[in-house]
């Protein structure tokens, strides 16, 4: 009897050891009166303690997303404790806003929260995904919002709040920015408006209704699959870049506008910071 239950405690050992702990973790947060979801490393309060800073993301959903969609679709907790785990990132804080709702002035802002959760048409609208807002609003409507510039002009202020609420960085070396298809529109504009403020700036299948490009930063990360809808419009971007001298790195995938592809660019993207 012994011989046999001696394997079963040796499995089941190995089993719980084979399932490393979590490196991170999520906390919600409202900074600015921006939702925010915010993604702390295990080491995070205890060197906070000691008055410890961490290098900081800045990290931007797609249109019709909010602050949960790298947490849930992206898989961020899971691709950063990875990384962690196998030593190929940096401990970092990284804040994942609802960069559409920070497109709105704050009276409209909670006037939309506030609204009844309906679909354009007047149906109602299944808020089990997470997202509750963006079906209050046609597709032109929010675009019109999250082009308004509002919330490239307020980005210094939403960030300052960061960096009073969490041990996060203010040093532009110490700083990121990215975000994926019209959070890579806003990730080109807010580091245009702050030109100089974040080192690192990455755009996942960006939307370049415009090009703008910060002067000088250590790592520009432009990244698309050659199926994306918004191909042609990266490659004339990528053509104004060089056009005007500027030093990016460039990645090509195969596949569309799609979760896979950004949760591989998210990847590749963090083993080059700080």
């Amino acid at each position: 009897m012994l011989l046999f239950v001696l394997p079963l405690l040796f499995a089941a050992t190995a089993c719980t050891h084979s399932v490393p702990p979590q490196a991170g973790t999520i906390v919600r947060d409202t900074l600015s009166g921006v939702p925010c979801c915010i993604y702390l490393p295990q080491a995070y309060a205890e060197r906070a303690q000691k008055q410890e800073i961490f290098p900081v993301l800045y990290l931007q959903h797609g249109m019709f997303g909010s602050e949960d969609d790298w947490t849930k679709q992206g898989r961020l907790v899971a691709i950063m404790d990875s990384l962690l785990r196998r030593g190929e990132v940096k401990e970092m804080v990284v804040v994942m806003p609802d960069n559409f709702l920070g497109s709105l002035p704050p009276t409209e802002r909670q006037a939309l929260m506030a609204a009844a959760d309906v679909t354009p048409d007047g149906e109602p609208f299944d808020t089990s995904n997470g997202a509750a807002h963006w079906r209050k609003l046609t597709y032109e409507q929010e675009k019109n919002c999250e082009t308004s510039g509002y919330w490239e002009t307020h980005f210094a202020a939403f960030m300052a709040e960061a960096e009073r609420r969490y041990r996060v960085s203010r040093e532009p070396s110490q700083r990121a920015v990215a975000g994926l298809s019209m959070g890579g529109y806003h990730t080109m504009m807010v580091a245009h408006e702050l030109d100089g403020q974040f080192a690192y700036v990455g755009m996942f299948s960006p939307a370049t209704f415009v090009h703008y490009a910060p002067s000088e930063p250590a790592l520009l990360w432009v990244g698309i699959g050659n199926e994306d809808f918004l191909y042609d419009m990266l490659q004339d971007y990528r053509h104004w870049l060089e056009t005007n001298h500027r030093e990016y790195t460039y990645y090509e995938s195969a596949g569309g506008h799609d979760w896979p592809n950004w949760q591989d660019y998210i990847g590749r993207f963090l083993k080059l910071l700080f």
